[in-house]
């Protein structure tokens, strides 16, 4: 439990950065006049403030609060995992796609993944198909959620309930109004508060380090000799290389097919803009992402994994690290700057997806509404706070281990029907539209069918990991859409010769 004294400055210090947030907010409402505005602004960003936006969204709760959880109750392969192997995939995907993205998003001015997808492959059914589908988007926001509750009942000693009502409400509240005018300024400010944050707890730890690398192998070692191995047997993610390698670099090179990430460059105003926002998100994201060994020190701080007594959660790990670690000073910094992980992803989320709903669901479905596009989104917005509660309440009360599972396994099946109409309208030409879209339906079948159908070995135990069955998902439905394109260009070869 933190002291007092603590808790009260983190009080005044979340009071202050809610009137900031409230303050760019009302400054981005007053410039939001349509749903065009909200969705990519109409303000003329710097590519190195657009990076910074990327880097701050692209990097949530998740990795800032729950994966250090994983590393601490399975060591080194977990690091090697989440901080290594999936960023640097992650990284160069994000580079090698975002010029074709862009080039694309801006011929057809499309505000959301799910119109990109329609107007690439000028199939207004594909775009509603994607809308659905966006949906499983909300087990992120879930997760983002549940981690702030975690994170803020321990530095406030608040019960979660009342921290988790305190977010919903006040983040989904603001979120009708700010849109993209006022989330690039939020997101500036968080990853830079996020920057200092991740140096403080990268090192944290570094008295551990006072016999070397070795040393500090030698002490996890201590605790468990499967901490300071490559790959651990008895974990749910990490029993070999097939999991920690394999997979994580297929998922890592499909993960940024994600709205509230591979959209963020359609904020550039022109290409030229492009590799400085690059260059600028990519630097900082990856130090974002190393932020999860900060785990190994928490494990050294709790050898048994509890706290008075009582069993530390994994998704409650980081949050008594800081709470115990850090003089009130730090502390206080290191507490907002995992709470700037987690608004400026769970930002990112509900204006994509509330855009998303509003205009490749609703307005197909019923046609042009009879209020404003706008207000329609703010009562979309009300709709997705009331849907997250709800499953972040129940996640809260009995996680699946950890609320980090339950996120994987809805968001890597959305980019695993993602990946290939990306990858296609990016860099292929003259691809039919029943190639994507037999592709997507085929990795949404196949991801779920291993996961919950418990196909293959690696899915026996009751803790399953949803990077297999992506993997197998993005594997077979990229197989699956380069023979139907491999077909169809043979088609027209046959018919033009004739």
């Amino acid at each position: 439990m933190a002291s007092e004294s603590f808790t009260e400055y983190v009080w005044i210090a979340v009071i202050a950065y809610m009137a900031l947030i409230l303050f760019f907010v009302i400054r981005g409402a007053i410039q939001t006049k349509n749903i065009s505005d909200y969705a990519l602004g109409n303000i003329a960003f710097s590519p190195i403030a657009v990076g910074l936006a990327l880097a701050a969204s692209m990097t949530s709760a998740a990795t800032f609060i729950i994966n250090p959880g994983f590393i601490a109750y399975y060591g080194i392969s977990g690091f090697l995992s989440f901080g290594l192997v999936l960023s640097i995939s992650a990284l160069i995907s994000l580079i090698v796609i975002t010029k074709g993205f862009r080039k694309v998003g801006t011929s057809v001015k499309a505000l959301t993944m799910a119109q990109w997808i329609g107007s690439r492959y000028d199939n207004k059914s594909y775009s509603l198909f994607f809308g659905f589908v966006s949906l499983l988007l909300i087990t992120f926001i879930v997760l983002i959620c549940v981690g702030l509750s975690k994170l803020l009942s321990k530095a406030l000693n608040v019960e979660e309930i009342y921290i988790l009502i305190s977010v919903v409400v006040f983040v989904f509240g603001y979120m009708m109004f700010g849109g993209a005018n006022s989330m690039v300024y939020t997101n500036m400010i968080q990853a830079s508060l996020m920057i200092v944050v991740a140096i403080i707890l990268l090192t944290s730890g570094s008295e551990h380090f006072s016999d070397g690398i070795s040393g500090f192998f030698t002490k996890l070692k201590a605790i468990d000799p499967a901490l300071a191995e490559g790959t651990n047997p008895q974990s749910p993610l990490f029993r070999d290389y097939f999991e920690i390698i394999f997979c994580q670099v297929v998922v890592g090179i499909a993960i940024v097919c994600q709205p509230h990430i591979i959209t963020k460059s359609l904020l550039l105003k022109n290409d030229n803009q492009v590799n400085t926002y690059l260059i600028a998100g990519v630097i900082v994201e990856f130090l974002f992402f190393l932020v999860v060994f900060a785990g190994l020190y928490a494990r050294l701080e709790f050898p048994n994994l509890t706290v008075d007594g009582s069993l530390l959660s994994l998704d409650g790990v980081l949050s008594a690290y800081v709470v115990k670690k850090f003089t009130a000073g730090i502390g206080i910094i290191v507490v907002m700057g995992l709470i700037s992980a987690g608004l400026s992803t769970l930002e990112g989320l509900i204006q994509s997806l509330s855009t998303t709903i509003t205009q490749d669901v609703i307005r197909p479905i019923f046609g042009e509404p009879k209020i404003q596009p706008v207000i329609l989104n703010r009562l979309t917005i009300i709709f997705l706070a009331a849907v997250s509660f709800a499953f972040s309440w129940q996640q809260l009360i009995s996680p699946d281990l950890s609320v980090g599972i339950f996120a994987q396994n809805g968001v890597y099946a959305y980019f695993s029907a993602a990946f290939v109409p990306v990858l296609f309208g990016t860099f292929l030409k003259q691809v039919p539209v029943h190639v994507p879209f037999v592709s997507s339906v085929s990795a949404i079948i196949i991801h779920f069918s291993v996961y919950y159908g418990r196909l293959t070995p690696y899915m026996q135990e009751e803790v399953r990991n949803p990077a297999i069955a992506s993997t197998l998902a993005i594997l077979g439905s990229l197989a699956i859409g380069l023979i139907l394109h491999t077909y169809a260009k043979s088609r027209r070869e046959k018919v033009s010769i004739a």
